[in-house]
């Protein structure tokens, strides 16, 4: 499918950008890729120690059920920093560029989660390891809100306009990569070694170990050309975007009827789509890759190995899934796509959870596999795309990030919390799980269902795309 042909392709407004050679864009790539990965393997190993160690390490002494929910409060309390630094560095990136906001996202946020393999426990300092852990999951979320968010815009604005879902993938595999990585060492750590030795200082070994990446993707980065969409924007000179003053002036002079129509309509409708979208597949995703493997492992009192066992797994098929999605968003369009996805995980939400609630450990590795992919996996694929191509040139950054973040503090963050909390009262029961997922697919399937199609649009044109 050419861009002329696309849904929702304006191209009588299309605009000539900048040439980057596949290179360029296989560097883009990896560049995204590597970022989303460490942004996903940070937040993974936290939240996989939240759910099986970090009860005990930090939040000792009291009861085990409270502790799990405390446990689950301080991985949210890493969201809460996250819209703060969306807003902070991608108004930068939108007004100096991607590229230089993307090395320093990456540097604070890989340096926050190796600080935390270095913390004192509960036990040694007292009160002042989880005020310590806090203040690094602070920092780890003030750098993670602008980073997938500008990994989605950069690679929006480097891929050919009919492949844009297929490219933009690979910051939905990054966080899979992400994900299985981290599950992966924390499979093999409960597997060649004693529990109480994982407790005393094993649990350690990946938040430490994870300045490997961090170092290589910034490496990566820093040879990294910058997006040439925003090279080409109408208001960018010399790198630098106009103010709003001086662009009125600038497209008034020229009579520039796309940017000036920007600047008089407010993005509504476009902003209250991006949240639903998002907030559907962040609540998901904070159900299901974080509070089910606490369910899995101390309500059911299935073996601690299970859990991230069926992460791997999970994580393995979605390198399928997600370019799967991600072409399919491509050829049928992204809007149609994100309603077929999002009333197949409607349909599932109930059979899947009762598969887990089985108990028996075949039957859920069948049904965290099946919801995963597709509530969590399948959605994030057109997502991170999505909410890019929704947005205009001049404050696509911004809006994507702060958008992204502000749905995901109040889905992502929360929502572990709630169904701790929710499910410690109804003593066990999964249909909290039900309901709360029930909620968060329908946001995203109600939006799909008002939006009108985006694929495709030209991405230098300033106005959103409804």
């Amino acid at each position: 499918m050419s861009s002329s042909s696309a849904p929702g392709v304006d191209a009588s407004s299309s605009t000539p950008v900048a040439k980057r050679s596949v290179g360029d864009l296989a560097r883009a790539a990896v560049s995204g890729w590597l970022g989303t990965a460490l942004e996903f393997m940070d937040f993974q190993l936290y939240s996989l120690a939240a759910a099986l160690v970090f009860s005990q390490i930090f939040f000792a002494g009291g009861d085990a059920a409270m502790a799990v929910v405390l446990a689950m409060a301080t991985y949210g309390v890493g969201y809460v920093a996250r819209p703060v630094g969306a807003f902070f560095f991608a108004r930068i990136g939108d007004k100096i560029g991607r590229k230089q906001v993307l090395f320093y996202t990456i540097l604070l946020m890989g340096a926050a989660t190796t600080l935390i393999g270095v913390l004192p426990t509960y036990e040694q300092v007292g009160i002042l390891a989880p005020i310590l852990l806090v203040i690094l999951r602070l920092a780890q979320g003030f750098g993670a809100g602008a980073e997938i968010s500008g990994a989605g815009v950069m690679l929006a604005e480097y891929a050919p306009d009919n492949r844009r879902g297929v490219v933009a993938s690979l910051v939905a595999l990054g966080t899979n990569c992400g994900t299985l990585f981290a599950s992966g060492i924390w499979a093999i750590l409960l597997a060649v070694m004693m529990e109480s030795d994982v407790i005393a200082w094993g649990w350690r070994i990946p938040f430490i170990g994870s300045a490997i990446i961090m170092l290589f993707a910034l490496w990566v980065r820093f040879n990294l050309k910058e997006s040439p969409v925003f090279e080409e924007r109408t208001d960018v000179v010399d790198g630098k975007a106009l103010s709003r003053a001086e662009l009125q002036k600038v497209a008034t002079e020229t009579n520039d009827i796309r940017t000036l129509e920007s600047l008089q309509k407010k993005p509504l409708k476009a902003v209250l789509v991006s949240f639903f979208l998002r907030f559907g597949q962040a609540g998901n995703s904070g159900i299901v890759q974080t509070y089910l493997i606490s369910f899995i492992t101390i309500t059911l009192a299935i073996s601690k190995e299970v859990g991230p066992e069926i992460v791997i797994v999970s994580s393995l098929i979605g390198f399928v899934t997600i370019p799967v999605v991600g072409f399919l968003g491509d050829r049928f369009g992204r809007r149609r796509m994100y309603i077929v996805m999002s009333a197949l995980s409607l349909l599932l939400i109930v059979p899947t959870l009762l598969l887990i609630n089985s108990r028996e450990v075949g039957a859920i590795f069948v049904g965290y596999a099946l919801i995963h992919n597709i509530s969590v996996l399948g959605l994030a694929s057109m997502e991170n795309i999505s909410i890019p191509e929704i947005f205009g040139a001049r404050n696509r950054y911004t809006l994507t990030a702060v958008v992204r973040e502000i749905a995901a503090i109040i889905a992502t963050g929360i929502g572990p919390v709630v169904a701790a909390a929710w499910v410690a009262a109804a003593t066990g029961s999964i249909v909290p799980i039900m309901v709360l997922m029930g909620v968060f697919t329908a946001s995203a399937l109600v939006a799909a269902i008002v939006a009108p199609e985006w694929t495709g649009r030209d991405l230098t044109d300033p106005r959103a795309a409804m």
